[in-house]
């Protein structure tokens, strides 16, 4: 994939910024975040209204610790095309990150009037609401979320830790076995369902 987008690099410039677009991405999940700069700097440069090259500039600048930055790089990729999921989603993740905490909310839960059944949306909004130290709203959109994906023992054991935090011990118990049957593995679950059996 590399040699063949790297073929396209010398023509013009739409063709250019898609081919530096895919290129930086392909070094960005290769974690090569000095080539992944290199070729997000390229796209932004041969079209500043690309806004997949804006926001894999954006997620260059997030990976080096600047998230202000990277919120920036994600906010023009929206104002180029507002139903950009990949720099909604990342804003939300950028804000988050600043604990500008109703923001990143804000973004995600627009994000999840695009993308209802995202997994990844339906968990990071549940997590907001779980630092807003809202149990209540992230019991609600985990159970959301496990509609989605019934088979996460992750988010089954953070719903048995939620309810038991509730003091809801027999729901608690529910997901916290869930869990464990997808997982018998999780040193945690097993710890609590010990200490359930010895109550």
């Amino acid at each position: 994939a590399l040699e063949t987008l790297k073929m396209f690099e010398k023509k013009d410039s739409r063709v250019k910024s898609a081919a530096a677009t895919n290129l930086s991405f392909l070094y960005y999940l290769g974690n090569e975040l000095a080539q992944a700069t290199n070729y997000a700097d390229l796209a932004v440069n041969s079209d500043r209204y690309n806004p997949a090259a804006l926001t894999n500039k954006g997620n260059t600048v997030f990976a080096n610790g600047d998230y202000e930055k990277a919120a920036e790089f994600y906010k023009e990729a929206l104002r180029n095309d507002s139903l950009c999921t990949e720099a909604l989603y990342n804003l939300g993740l950028a804000y988050k990150k600043l604990n500008r905490i109703d923001e990143a909310l804000d973004f995600l839960l627009k994000l999840h009037a695009i993308l209802p059944n995202s997994a990844q949306v339906l968990y990071q909004i549940a997590s907001i609401y779980e630092i807003m130290e809202d149990p209540n709203q992230a019991i609600d959109w985990l159970l959301q979320l496990i509609s989605v994906v019934p088979t996460d023992p992750h988010v089954l054991s953070k719903l048995g830790k939620l309810y038991d935090n509730e003091g809801d011990k027999s729901q608690a118990f529910h997901y916290y076995y869930e869990s464990y049957r997808y997982f018998p593995s999780n040193i945690e679950v097993i710890e609590w369902l010990g200490a359930y059996y010895i109550d």
